[in-house]
């Protein structure tokens, strides 16, 4: 582990490790058997099915580890997946996913989905992926992953075998006897086979892979984006691009002696990518608490308790997990915790502020995608951290903040806002997605990626957002494409337009908001609408927040919906509620666009005003404000 102040640091890093001359191996496997060979009897990832400190919890060493995912390998070769072959899971965490992630990957191509999509859309990502083999759960009280699985391998035509994984294992007591007794009863239409995971497993040798590894740099992964249109898009990685990002995790953050805990989902590149890939380049122990992670039962009760109990140096989480947890006391010894680093989507400058406060450890916030398999920047560990970028871009990892003009695409000047677009080696260039008209006008120059994310570079090299060019609504760090809100709405004879976008939100960062035009002489009440949205809107993250009818949405001259508009309302009447719920006399009057910080809310006194409280109560969101009449300003 090298030291991280300033773009210096990560420039010496650059002449010291050229790249790929450093890359610590070609494929995922010898990378995991170098780890294995050096730390072999230390712990590598520890799962516990309840939140309770004191719960039973397993613990695989990397021997273990290392074994279980060799016999996971040879598992699925075996049932006839080979290296362009899919084997996708639909799991929750636990140690079979992490097992089964590597080991897909290992022989195949790994594709892990997101267990709260329904099944019409899990099967479609199936179908996508024309995945062999599918992991998953075998029926358990309080999920309907194994049923809405089930449905979806109907889709699906093109899965031979169904691996289940009982949760059953995990479980101690009273509750073991009493599980098989209200284990879920579905029926099952699907002509796949069904077999047991853990027994197949035990079937196959741990030693050695009973085929010869890869040779070269290939596609391992498919990772879906989003998942509340019909068909998310699904975007390739390749071994070099996670063994980069497990690369940058070991060289600036981990080593064999850390304890990380990970309470994200491992069907997300966060979890994945920067945290398992860099466990497995580093030796570092991975803790992964109950199956739905920070919405698991109990967990922010127990968080601090559980970070105590595995002296826990480093913390992964999100904006709303932050604010869940300053919601409660800090009631454990967290001495142990070096650094948290937060991601996946704005952090609020006054959460920074009281996270930090509360726990006494540093906060770090980064930014990465999963077209480039995940990691993009950070803020430096040993450095100044500036409140709201999101650092410097990580070693090897090229970011250009570019423009479309008359005379083309052109490059931008510090502080002068364009789109983020990034070359590293987790870009697979051309080829990012895997249906070929996706990728079609992705790059400039044929090699940097087009993020979709609007944002600037100042004069210390760092990395500001300061908006999305692609329209996504992140709600918690899931994507949310607001088409899949306006096409419900589309479909109801009162509605003329719909222009859906995302609000601030002091917990989730954005929620889901949709403004509505109905038809000329329409009569419909806004609960009528909601009823409707819950009907056809098919993912519940993605059911608007707030609806609210106007006699004209805002358009351009060529008729299309206005959103920067709709997001200004939306910003003004998010602010004005959250003034007055706190007493403050002042009113935002105006929202404006700024080229340095995006969308700005200019507010006016109405009366005295405590400052101090109001910037404490706007800071809890992520866009920033100022005085109208330039008498003070936000520190966004």
């Amino acid at each position: 582990m090298v030291r991280f102040a300033n773009a210096e640091d990560i420039k010496a890093v650059e002449q010291s490790n050229p790249w790929p001359a450093s890359q610590p191996a070609t494929t995922l496997y010898e990378l995991l058997s170098k780890t294995r060979d050096k730390f072999g009897g230390m712990n590598a990832i520890s799962f516990q099915l309840f939140s309770g400190p004191r719960d039973k919890a397993e613990t695989l060493t990397w021997n273990e580890l290392h074994g279980r995912a060799t016999q996971a390998a040879n598992l699925f070769r075996s049932l006839g997946v080979g290296e362009s072959d899919t084997v996708a899971f639909i799991l929750p965490n636990c140690n079979e996913t992490a097992v089964t992630l590597i080991g897909g990957a290992i022989a195949g191509i790994v594709n892990p989905i997101n267990p709260l999509l329904d099944a019409e859309q899990i099967g479609s990502i199936l179908r996508e992926t024309n995945a062999k083999v599918v992991v998953t759960l075998k029926a358990f009280p309080k999920t309907d992953v194994a049923q809405k699985v089930a449905e979806a391998v109907e889709l699906a035509p093109n899965v031979k075998t169904v691996l289940e994984v009982d949760l059953l294992r995990y479980m101690t007591g009273l509750k073991k006897l009493i599980v098989p007794l209200i284990r879920p009863k579905y029926e099952i239409q699907h002509k796949a086979r069904i077999l047991d995971f853990n027994g197949e497993l035990s079937r196959q040798r741990s030693e050695h892979l009973d085929f010869a590894d890869s040779t070269a740099d290939r596609v391992a992964a498919y990772f879906h984006t989003g998942g509340t249109t019909g068909m998310p898009k699904v975007a390739q990685h390749k071994y070099s691009g996670m063994i980069y990002n497990g690369w940058i995790g070991h060289t600036l953050l981990f080593t064999e002696k850390d304890n990380i805990i990970c309470p994200l989902p491992l069907f997300h590149v966060f979890a994945c990518h920067v945290i398992l890939m860099a466990a497995i380049a580093s030796g570092a122990h991975v803790v992964f608490p109950t199956p739905q992670g920070y919405r698991g039962e109990g967990v922010f009760d127990n968080f601090w308790k559980l970070v105590e109990r595995w002296q826990i140096s480093f913390i992964i989480t999100v904006p709303t997990a932050i604010a869940a947890m300053m919601q409660r006391p800090v009631n454990a010894d967290i001495s142990s915790v070096k650094t948290a680093f937060s991601g996946s989507s704005p952090l609020p400058v006054e959460l920074f502020k009281r996270f930090e406060k509360a726990t006494g450890v540093t906060l770090i916030e980064g930014y990465g995608l999963t077209e480039a398999t995940c990691l993009v920047s950070c803020n430096p560990v040993d450095g100044d951290k500036k409140i709201g970028s999101v650092g410097f871009p990580f070693p090897h990892t090229e970011v250009r903040i570019m423009k479309h003009t008359s005379e083309g695409v052109t490059l931008c000047d510090t502080d002068e806002v364009g789109e983020i677009c990034i070359d590293n080696p987790g870009v697979f260039e051309g080829s990012t997605y895997t249906e070929d008209d996706k990728n079609i006008d992705l790059f400039n120059d044929d090699i940097y990626l087009r993020t979709g994310d609007l944002g600037r570079i100042d004069e210390d090299g760092y990395l500001w957002i300061t908006g999305r060019a692609k329209d996504l609504i992140i709600r918690g760090g899931h994507n949310i494409d607001p088409a899949e809100i306006e096409e419900a709405l589309a479909g109801h004879p009162a509605v003329a337009f719909a222009g859906a976008i995302g609000q601030p939100d002091a917990f989730a960062g954005e929620l889901p908001c949709v403004y509505v035009e109905l038809v000329e002489g329409a009569d419909i009440t806004v609960a009528s609408l909601m009823d409707h949205c819950k009907e056809h809107v098919h993912e519940r993250a993605a059911i608007p927040k707030y609806l609210e009818i106007l006699p004209e949405l805002p358009k351009t001259a060529v008729g299309k919906i206005f959103k920067p508009d709709l997001r200004k309302r939306a910003i003004s009447r998010v602010y004005n509620a959250a003034l007055e719920e706190a007493g403050l006399e002042a009113l935002v009057v105006e929202v404006s666009e700024d080229k340095k910080r995006g969308l700005v809310a200019h507010l006016e006194r109405t009366g005295e005003v405590d400052e101090a409280k109001l910037a404490q109560v706007l800071g809890e969101f992520t866009r920033p404000w100022d005085w109208a009449d330039g008498s003070a300003k936000s520190a966004a």
